[in-house]
């Protein structure tokens, strides 16, 4: 993104950002408490304090979170929830439907441990896992990667969190 389109969306330029989180010693800070700072201390939009936190990361050398060794993001989420293995994998594909767009995933139960992969439309991969555990629980894992942005870290996460969310709500 421009520092012009930086500058327009959020009444100051980059370089007036980066010398405010300086002075807040943003780079001992997290990725999510950059962005929390920016958001609560500064009432800066959501989707803006994204934007601000990576370029003020990229610019001071600081890892961005999800970062993959080939330069791709991934987010992974997970929970723990009651159930069998392939029940569990079965109610998450169909629930994933309308976010896959209901592309078909491959599935697989290796050892007990059933996976969902899918190639969504913009080319990332969305993969489900769920683990076996005790008392009747499974660690149930989403993973989207291949994320060329970082800015889409923070709407996958909340979108997967979503996701996972209702789940959860099952559960109760």
């Amino acid at each position: 993104m421009s520092d012009a389109r930086l500058g327009s969306g959020t009444g100051r330029s980059a370089a007036d950002w980066f010398a405010l989180l300086d002075g807040a010693r943003a780079t001992r800070l997290s990725h999510e408490r950059i962005a929390h700072l920016l958001m609560v201390d500064h009432e800066v939009a959501p989707w803006w304090a994204q934007v601000i936190t990576v370029r003020y990361e990229q610019a001071r050398g600081l890892p961005s979170p999800g970062l993959q060794p080939d330069g791709s993001y991934a987010v992974t989420l997970g929970r723990s929830l009651r159930g069998e293995p392939a029940e569990l994998l079965e109610l998450l594909v169909a629930r994933l439907a309308e976010y896959t767009g209901g592309a078909a995933p491959v599935t697989s139960r290796p050892g007990g441990r059933p996976t969902a992969e899918w190639t969504l439309s913009n080319g990332d991969v969305l993969t489900i896992t769920v683990t076996p555990s005790t008392g009747g629980k499974c660690a149930v894992a989403l993973t989207q990667g291949r994320l060329r942005l970082p800015e889409r870290v923070q709407p996958v996460r909340e979108a997967l969190t979503a996701a996972l969310d209702v789940m959860v709500d099952r559960q109760n």
